[in-house]
């Protein structure tokens, strides 16, 4: 998959987290009849794998892809791609699992909360990076942070919501990922105007 692509067009993302198999392959499936294109299913626990399995059989059966978050450790990352995400993502700058991520090709998003952050993320070659967490870094942070590395792509991650998405974007993350706000009725409309105003 191609972040520059599948969020710059679509620059809204799903996380789904302590859901069952069932109910995460349902939650991927209304994130994608939305528009969304990249969707996360985080493996912080062993229990959360069947989860990730469920995702990416539904990913399949679709033609689309699905990434594994919390991936904090080689470990984990053996596991996420071993049970077929396409991307894996962080709240953490690891420089092990970035360099595991650009030996093998699969994208890798870190997270980050300075600028020392941001800097060694660039530096191990992921220019994609996870705001985290977004609310309290605030959209005045993101515009802040991002004069310095203009070159990277920030993703508002963490107390985002229909209250709040459009701040972000317009502070100038390139794309805002809605976790357990996905559910909230608010939600779906948000981010189907994101979407549309994205591909105008």
């Amino acid at each position: 998959m191609t972040f520059d692509t599948d969020l710059a067009e679509a620059p809204a993302m799903v996380i789904i987290r302590h859901e069952t198999p069932e109910r995460t392959a349902q939650l991927c499936e209304a994130a994608w009849d939305l528009g969304v294109r990249v969707v996360e299913v985080p493996i912080q626990t062993r229990d959360a794998i069947p989860s990730l399995r469920a995702a990416v059989e539904a990913a399949t059966r679709r033609g689309v892809e699905v990434g594994a978050g919390s991936i904090h450790t080689i470990a984990q990352w053996d596991v996420a791609v071993s049970a077929g995400a396409s991307f894996t993502v962080a709240a953490a700058t690891v420089s092990e699992v970035m360099a595991r991520a650009v030996e093998s090709g699969i994208p890798h998003v870190p997270g980050v909360a300075t600028g020392s952050e941001v800097a060694a993320a660039l530096a191990g070659g992921s220019t994609w990076v996870k705001a985290f967490p977004a609310s309290l870094l605030t959209p005045a942070w993101i515009t802040a942070v991002r004069a310095p590395f203009p070159m990277a792509s920030f993703v508002a991650t963490g107390g985002i919501g229909a209250d709040n998405a459009r701040e972000f974007l317009q502070a100038g993350c390139r794309a805002v990922a809605f976790g357990s706000s996905f559910e909230h009725a608010e939600s779906a409309r948000v981010i189907r105007e994101i979407l549309a105003e994205a591909n105008v």
